[in-house]
């Protein structure tokens, strides 16, 4: 044996050997089972609960577009021919929806982590590892693999920018002062320490957040930057080519149109009318289904959610990527037939299916901390390590799915890259809030 090898062999000799793990995630005879078997299984289990996170994700978006499109009715007097017109206008600003409903969602895996990591060290000297190793890596995750899929998914030929330069410019301003805010509270004024009135302000500037980009989007006098905006369009999300089909149960002649896509979601178009010299000007928005066959969309999801070929699937010409997606549906079908659950997203203009997925996305996010905590004490690699690694790029799959959404069906850029560059604040933010909370 020469010099070289017994040195080796001294240095993996002397690495300290980790106790057996007692811990277990559903059986106590899983302790029976080796440890690196357990940690196989355990990552499979971590990349299935990421494949669930990506699925509840797209219900998580249609819900999204409901709460944006919900419209209000404003009454006004013509003053020439002094008839009563009625205008439905949208209640959602778009860069608040990008900045609170797209962005929260989508970083809802790291605030829950966060926070329940911050639960379970309550009494600790120090935080656990999850939630800060889990948002350092999403941050880069962001940066970098997101970015490139948003410049990848739209179409060959098909160019889309930015539409409101000054609002990017505010959340970008902001995204990297969170970073600079956080060296301040951790190394300058308190160093290693999160008091509770640091939380407080960390919160309090996510508001300042709010009202800085919405005065940039309005352009008030002193608050905004003097940058024009191009055109945008008036809806956050186009509507996608329906299929008109007369509705047999309704006497007056309403349109249903059917989205032949995978999921087959039904969308209501109710004509606007004009009634005893009441005009009314129909804005393009969602309605909130008030019929009883409500309950048939709600079959319908439990129908789709068991259908294991899909409309893109009978276009495929082989049978190898044809066996693929059927593989990849196989697998997708318990998430969908549990995601089922969640209430039709046109219940309630949305809110219902939204606050339903982001229950079920805390709920992963519990089963991915539990795991991960297990990977750790089974192969001895530090928490941190695996938060700032696979727990990262995992939890940010609802945010790159997201933003591949928006880029695909939105006409500009602001949603895919608001969607990015704001989940820095909202997730330092939440972080900090809820760990300081539970250290109290």
């Amino acid at each position: 044996m020469t010099l070289v090898h017994k040195k080796i062999f001294e240095r993996l000799s002397n690495v300290p050997r980790h106790e057996k793990c007692e811990s277990y995630l559903l059986f106590s005879e899983e302790v029976i089972l080796g440890d690196g078997f357990r940690a196989a299984l355990y990552f499979l289990g971590l990349a299935y609960c990421f494949i669930g996170l990506s699925a509840i994700t797209a219900r998580f978006f249609r819900s999204m577009e409901n709460v944006v499109k919900h419209t209000r009715k404003v009454a006004h007097m013509d003053p020439q021919t002094k008839a009563q017109i009625i205008r439905y206008e949208k209640v959602w600003n778009y860069t608040i929806a990008d900045i609170t409903l797209l962005a929260f969602g989508t970083s809802f895996p790291q605030i829950s982590l966060a926070a329940i990591d911050a639960i379970q060290n309550i009494g600790n000297l120090y935080a656990g590892g999850l939630g800060p190793g889990t948002l350092v890596g999403s941050a880069a995750f962001d940066l970098f693999p997101i970015h490139a899929v948003c410049v990848v998914v739209p179409k060959n030929g098909e160019l889309k920018k930015i539409s409101d330069i000054g609002v990017w410019l505010v959340e970008l301003f902001w995204s990297f002062w969170a970073y600079v805010w956080l060296y301040i509270i951790l190394e300058v004024w308190t160093p290693n320490v999160v008091t509770l009135w640091e939380a407080l302000l960390t919160v309090l500037q996510f508001g300042f957040l709010l009202i800085h980009a919405y005065a940039q989007d309005k352009r008030w006098p002193y608050l905004s930057l003097p940058l024009k905006r191009s055109e945008r369009p008036e809806e956050w999300v186009p509507e996608e080519v329906v299929k008109p089909l007369v509705n047999e149960y309704d006497e007056h002649s309403e349109t249903v149109a059917i989205n032949e896509d995978a999921n087959q979601n039904i969308f209501y178009s109710f004509p606007a009318p004009s009634v005893d010299g009441i005009v009314y000007e129909k804005v393009p928005g969602s309605e909130e289904v008030k019929d009883p066959h409500v309950f048939q969309l709600w079959k319908e999801q439990f129908v789709d959610a068991v259908k294991l070929e899909s409309p893109q699937s009978r276009k495929f010409n082989t049978t190898c990527l044809w066996l693929a997606s059927m593989f990849w549906q196989l697998l997708l079908a318990p998430w969908r037939l549990l995601f089922a659950f969640v209430p039709p997203y046109q219940i309630a203009y949305g809110w219902i299916a939204f606050i339903g997925s982001l229950i079920f996305i805390t709920g992963i996010a519990y089963i991915v901390s539990k795991l991960t905590d297990l990977i750790s004490c089974v192969t001895g690699i530090n928490a941190y390590v695996i938060a700032f690694t696979a727990l990262a790029s995992g939890t940010s799959w609802p945010d790159l799915v997201a933003s591949k959404i928006a880029a695909e069906r939105q006409l500009t850029a602001d949603s895919a890259i608001a969607n990015i560059t704001c989940r820095c604040v909202l997730s330092d933010v939440k972080s900090y809030f809820w760990g300081e909370l539970c250290f109290i």
